[in-house]
């Protein structure tokens, strides 16, 4: 997320911020490709994974890499802005898409549901009745099966 929120810092003019950014998403990227190796040598059942060798993470690695260069460059030639000490803040509400998400919320109690109609659905109270025992299954007789053989002539002709 810093990486991409690096270049868009970077398309907006704000090339010290986006050094910082970049920076701080090449600290995290190291984390993760620490764990990543560790995650891949861990013996165990199942699949042998390598997340470090994902197509997207090694793609990812080079793209901060080769951003954080750009910036740097663009910083001594073109912008010469102050790196600030302090990663920016990411927005982590998105602000575009095609729909709002409608929050959930409970519907409201109907009038009939009291603690009184509640209380009549104690199963304890039950009454007891035989009828609901399972009845025991019959035996099934084995049928036996007639004995086919298959026939020459079948009547089907191959033309």
């Amino acid at each position: 997320a810093y990486c991409y929120h690096g270049q868009t810092l970077l398309a907006s003019d704000k090339c010290g911020e986006a050094i910082r950014s970049l920076q701080e998403s090449e600290k995290f990227f190291a984390k993760a490709e620490a764990l990543c190796k560790e995650y891949g040598e861990t013996k165990g059942p199942g699949t042998t994974a390598k997340p470090s060798g994902h197509l997207f993470f090694r793609k990812l690695g080079s793209l901060i890499k080769n951003t954080l260069e750009k910036c740097q460059r663009e910083n001594g030639f073109i912008y010469f802005q102050k790196v600030p000490a302090e990663a920016p803040q990411l927005e982590l509400k998105a602000n575009y898409g095609l729909v709002e998400p409608i929050p959930f919320e409970f519907p409201a109690l109907n009038a009939h549901w009291t603690p009184e109609t509640l209380a009549a659905f104690d199963l304890t109270k039950r009454p007891k009745d035989d009828t609901a025992k399972p009845k025991p299954d019959e035996e099934v007789k084995p049928l036996k099966e007639p004995d086919i053989k298959p026939q020459k002539d079948s009547g089907c002709q191959i033309s």
